[in-house]
């Protein structure tokens, strides 16, 4: 029996669903079909009740006639006693012929029908006999006027009886329909509250299943939802939230990207910049000797050393300002290397250093001993995006600090990018690191987000504080072992 419910309720919701509806018009129908058929004899009990108070009546307007002719041997008395006994013979034989209802099933009231018949017909003779005599008067007819009075008792003690047990069917009916009207609610309701409980906990263990895996997701937690072990709607919402994690994941790298792509054009032009002064050192160097050469002057050997290392120097300033960008674009996969906390730091202020306007600084302060295992182009973004959302935040003139700790024997590093800009609202601070949350006039909000969801692969945390009108500072906690990261 528990093998038979267990795979009952690990079945398919909707097909439980449609079982207790089934369930529930079957039991509504044989409920009704029940209290219907008890209506039924409530009705034909009545029915009986008032034929049967009709049937008292006339027994006991037959006593009183009786008394009166009795009394005064009146022939109208005799006359009407006598059509009282017919008319209430004649109810008797309405009565018993019904064959299937109260009377016709019941032993008892069959019994107390026919004696009240036989004890009317031998009072009728009785009476009649009487009348025969002349009524009253003499010794022999007041022995049998004492008999009758005798038999008139003995009908309304029976008649009586007869509308007493009328009476108690009646009320048996009633307790019985009662009983089982309260047994068939409770048996209903016993049902219900399964079916509620059954249905009520795969549904909502659903529901719990969508708000765990839409949390998770908030949190940029892609990682697929383990199946559950049913074959009900529970695995195919499992499944087909699995599908959408895997289908979410793939479409944010490509915003991510995207976004990537959209960081890199604000960089270009600054990047362009950059490159023209170590391209005008380069071209200055090399019309000098030029110009020697053209002249067929003397070549000064310290002066030619001179041009040339000051021509490696801005080619190799060139060569890490595009090195640097083409690692920001590159497309790689996340993986952790044991670099220098400082140099990463440094290259993401090259990077962004032409998009720094005039009045607002760049400090920086991280300690050269720093070292952490860092995915260095992911934490590059989450460098600029920082820097990025600071410097507009900041009317000049400004500060923007980046700074770093890290106490000796400690597990994790400490970052901090402050900056003097404007501040964060306290409604908007619960909801700076969601998807597409964003305040400004153009963006897609996608830049904290990816901010959290880079420390949280690195196996850190990020949170932030701020102050309206004084500005911002986001703390960033970074493990020092490989074993932390995510």
């Amino acid at each position: 029996m528990y093998g038979m419910i267990s795979r009952f309720a690990s079945g398919k919701i909707r097909r439980i669903v449609l079982f207790g509806m089934v369930l529930s018009v079957l039991g509504f129908s044989v409920l009704g079909g029940i209290s219907y058929r008890y209506l039924l004899q409530i009705e034909d009990a009545l029915a009986l009740a008032e034929v049967v108070d009709d049937l008292s009546s006339e027994i006991l307007e037959i006593r009183r006639y009786e008394k009166n002719y009795l009394l005064y041997a009146l022939q109208e008395d005799y006359q009407e006693t006598l059509r009282y006994c017919d008319a209430a013979l004649s109810i008797i034989e309405r009565i018993e012929p019904r064959e299937g209802g109260l009377i016709g099933a019941d032993l008892k009231g069959r019994m107390t029908l026919a004696q009240l018949r036989d004890d009317l017909r031998r009072y009728k003779e009785l009476f009649s006999s009487l009348g025969a005599q002349g009524g009253a008067g003499n010794g022999e007819d007041d022995a049998l006027g004492i008999e009758l009075r005798d038999q008139g008792k003995d009908l309304v003690d029976v008649v009586r009886r007869f509308v007493i047990y009328q009476r108690e069917q009646i009320l048996g009916i009633v307790g019985t329909l009662k009983h089982q009207l309260a047994l068939a609610i409770a048996a209903f309701t016993g049902v219900a509250i399964f079916f509620s409980w059954l249905v009520g906990r795969r549904i909502f263990g659903a529901l719990g299943i969508i708000e765990h895996s839409a949390r998770q997701i908030v949190q940029g937690n892609f990682e697929p939802l383990p199946l559950p072990d049913t074959s009900d709607e529970t695995r195919g919402v499992v499944e087909a939230f699995n599908h959408m994690i895997e289908e979410l994941e793939r479409r944010q790298s490509q915003l991510l990207q995207e976004k990537k792509l959209a960081s890199l054009g604000v960089l270009t032009s600054g990047i362009a910049h950059q490159l023209n002064n170590p391209l005008n050192n380069i071209s200055t160097s090399c019309q000098i000797l030029q110009e020697d050469l053209e002249a067929a002057l003397p070549v000064d050997p310290a002066l030619t050393r001179q041009m040339l290392d000051n021509i490696y120097q801005e080619v190799s300033r060139s060569r890490d300002i595009v090195k640097g960008l083409l690692e920001f674009a590159r497309e790689t996969d996340f993986c952790l290397k044991s670099v220098s906390l400082q140099a990463v730091v440094l290259r993401a202020v090259t990077l962004v250093s032409s998009e720094v306007p005039t009045g607002v600084r760049i400090l920086t302060d991280i300690p050269a001993d720093i070292v952490l295992p860092l995915d260095n182009q992911r934490f590059q973004e989450v460098l600029l995006n920082l820097m990025i959302n600071a410097i507009h935040a900041i009317t000049p003139p400004g500060v923007i600090s980046l700074s770093a700790t890290s106490e000796p024997g400690s597990t994790e590093a400490v970052l901090q990018v402050t900056d003097t800009g404007a501040g964060i609202a306290p409604e908007h601070m619960g909801r700076i690191f969601d998807p597409f949350f964003t305040l400004k006039e153009t963006g897609t909000g996608l830049g904290l987000s990816v901010v959290f969801g880079i420390i949280k692969k690195h196996g850190g945390t990020i949170s932030v504080e701020s102050a309206v009108g004084e500005g911002t500072t986001f703390t960033i906690r970074l493990p020092r072992m490989n074993s932390g990261a995510a």
